[in-house]
């Protein structure tokens, strides 16, 4: 199997990722148009001065991708990084072991130092955002219940919504990362 590395080395650049979309591609640049890292030196400088690669595991149907690699990207550009995308489907092997509660959960962004080495996984939601679709979906009727996948629908159309617009959200995927990123970083 190949290493994280080798799959940095093999995977898309995300800025090509990004406009090879089919899906989800308007939201998605919306965000990335909205978006503005916040001033913070330390967390830019550091990543400058350690210069990780960032390895996305996604695709671009996901809701969460479409929000995290928007935001990831700016991260990128702020500190002059190298971010790259693998498809998740077709990198099963990859995907297997960097799983979220025993899912296939993503985005996932394995943080790479100089050697090649996973330091760091973040994804695939900020815990802000997690809380906002577990209470969303503890409203949910049984599967059984013929409004399931009306009430089911209608939620996911607000959640898509509020990923594109929620500048809150945005700034909690910010924090989240930061946060994972620093404390890799700072060992």
């Amino acid at each position: 199997m190949p290493t994280e590395q080798q799959y940095f080395e093999n995977a898309k650049p995300l800025t090509q990722y990004m406009d090879d979309m089919t899906t989800k591609k308007e939201e998605s640049f919306s965000i990335y148009d909205q978006f503005e890292v916040p001033a913070d030196d330390e967390f830019i400088e550091l990543l400058k001065e350690k210069v990780p690669h960032v390895l996305a595991i996604t695709e671009d149907w996901c809701g969460d991708a479409m929000m995290n690699n928007a935001i990831v990207r700016r991260i990128a550009e702020a500190a002059s990084l190298e971010v790259r995308a693998v498809y998740r489907d077709e990198n099963l092997e990859l995907m297997d072991q960097y799983l979220t509660n025993g899912g296939r959960s993503i985005p996932v962004y394995l943080l790479l130092n100089s050697n090649g080495e996973v330091i760091a996984k973040w994804g695939p939601r900020a815990e802000k955002v997690q809380q906002f679709v577990m209470d969303g979906r503890a409203k949910f009727p049984d599967k059984e219940d013929p409004t399931f996948e009306e009430v089911q629908k209608a939620f996911y159309a607000q959640m898509s919504k509020e990923f594109t617009d929620n500048k809150d959200f945005h700034l909690a995927v910010y924090e989240d990362i930061r946060n994972n990123w620093l404390q890799a970083l700072q060992k």
